[in-house]
């Protein structure tokens, strides 16, 4: 897994040695942290900084943005590597819930049901504006942690949102076909810029989140079963009304 996360692409010089002359703590109040809480706050403004400003920052100017000494920090994440490493596998990996899994997977349930569940809880962790700034800013840069996390979307999502629905559909169980992800990414696509236009553009929205999903699961299922000529229940039974500008009925 560490081959996987390796940053090659974000430019990360190391710390300066241990030995650097310390300056003054910046705060009475961060030498009462215990050394957990201080590498917890080391993460959550690692975080709110690289989400406002990306990765370019030098490691002297990180240090001093986060309000600390390069030495103290350097005890800490021995590299900027490490610190992004860590900010990442927060942001991203902390948030999967591994109740997802068994989401997509139930198949006592119908898979309209199941992608309106598992997509309504996905997006209540994904869309927060730190995520989906590190997120883009990551991919800017190349990042392969970034690339990493993409694969994840693909076979964790994606591939079993085929796999579920080649099974209701009766079809042959068999490698998702590139056509078939690629009608997948379309859906997930649709869905994540909903979030971009929300929470980076500040763009106004014009239905509320689950009807949106909702929206976009009937057109995915009953253009895919068009495709393939299957038949599958696509529609939610819900009443919809039409939503005003953000989301407002």
């Amino acid at each position: 897994m560490d081959e996987e996360f390796k940053l090659n692409s974000i430019a990360a010089a190391d710390w300066p040695a241990a030995d650097e002359p310390a300056e003054q703590e910046a705060s009475s109040k961060q030498r009462r942290l215990s050394p957990a809480q201080r590498r917890e706050d080391f993460i959550r403004k690692a975080t709110s900084l690289f989400a406002e400003e990306g990765f370019d920052a030098g490691t002297r100017e990180l240090a001093r943005k986060l309000g600390v000494t390069q030495p103290l920090l350097y005890r800490y994440f021995p590299s900027k590597d490490d610190l992004i490493r860590e900010v990442y596998k927060r942001v991203y990996l902390d948030r999967w819930q591994p109740e997802w899994d068994d989401m997509l997977g139930d198949r006592s349930r119908p898979i309209r049901e199941r992608l309106q569940h598992f997509y309504d809880a996905y997006t209540d962790a994904i869309f927060d504006r730190d995520w989906i700034r590190i997120y883009l800013f990551s991919g800017l840069k190349g990042a392969s942690i970034n690339k990493w996390y993409v694969s994840i979307v693909e076979t964790r999502i994606l591939t079993r949102i085929i796999e579920e629905y080649r099974h209701e559909a009766g079809l042959p169980a068999q490698e998702p076909a590139a056509a078939e992800l690629e009608l997948a990414w379309l859906l997930h696509g649709g869905i994540f810029y909903y979030g971009v236009r929300k929470h980076i553009y500040d763009s106004p929205v014009l239905e509320q989140k689950n009807r949106a999903i909702s929206n976009a699961l009937d057109v995915f299922l009953e253009g895919i079963s068009s495709v393939f000529g299957t038949a599958v229940k696509t529609r939610s039974t819900a009443i919809r009304k039409v939503s005003g500008p953000d989301g407002q009925d």
